[in-house]
């Protein structure tokens, strides 16, 4: 797997406890780097497709440099499952993930690549119940990795109910990665 050895991604394995799994994530709330969990409901398989569920909320560009880097080193293709809002946030955070995508696409190109594959799907649900439908529709994607954006803060409803890519993870039949939003927490090197 792309996590394999890579000291750029960190790994947390768990069991599939709401609990363990929440106290891993307050453990990983200041990583600076990728992190995806792995829970032992989990079935890992060789990354093929990429589900990148994209929201109105800025940070969810964050995850243009990640699944492109995934899908560059894996050839899988890459699922943008954009939010259904009235606005226009969401379909311009979309656009310039493509854009990035697309960047990427040119350097492959002049290196003789395959380029990075990817389709724009529009969800059904709007940003804010977003990490529940890529959790619902698990089998219609058929994807083999989940990459979701970490809560930026927990409000008061996430420390009653959970924040959602708890139950992202608690729900997930492949590994779920996270991306912290906080720019200054950032970073993965190439």
């Amino acid at each position: 797997m792309i996590w394999d050895n890579n000291e750029d991604i960190r790994v947390v394995e768990c069991a599939n406890k709401t609990r363990d799994i929440q106290l891993l994530l307050n453990d990983c709330r200041e990583e600076r780097r990728p992190y995806v969990f792995i829970t032992s409901t989990m079935t890992i398989k060789p990354l093929r497709r990429l589900l990148v569920p994209v929201s109105m909320l800025e940070e969810e560009t964050y995850k243009a440099e990640i699944s492109t880097y995934i899908a560059r080193k894996t050839g899988a293709h890459i699922i943008l499952l954009q939010a259904n809002d009235y606005g226009s946030h969401a379909r311009q955070n979309v656009n310039r993930i493509v854009t990035y995508i697309e960047k990427a696409n040119e350097r492959l190109k002049k290196k003789d690549q395959p380029p990075i594959t990817y389709e724009i799907v529009m969800a059904r649900k709007d940003s804010f119940a977003l990490t529940q439908e890529a959790g619902e529709r698990q089998r219609d994607f058929q994807h083999d990795l989940l990459i979701l954006t970490a809560s930026r803060d927990y409000g008061l409803d996430d420390i009653l109910f959970g924040p959602p890519e708890r139950k992202a993870i608690q729900h997930a039949l492949v590994p779920v990665m996270l991306v912290n939003p906080r720019e200054d927490l950032f970073s993965l090197c190439d």
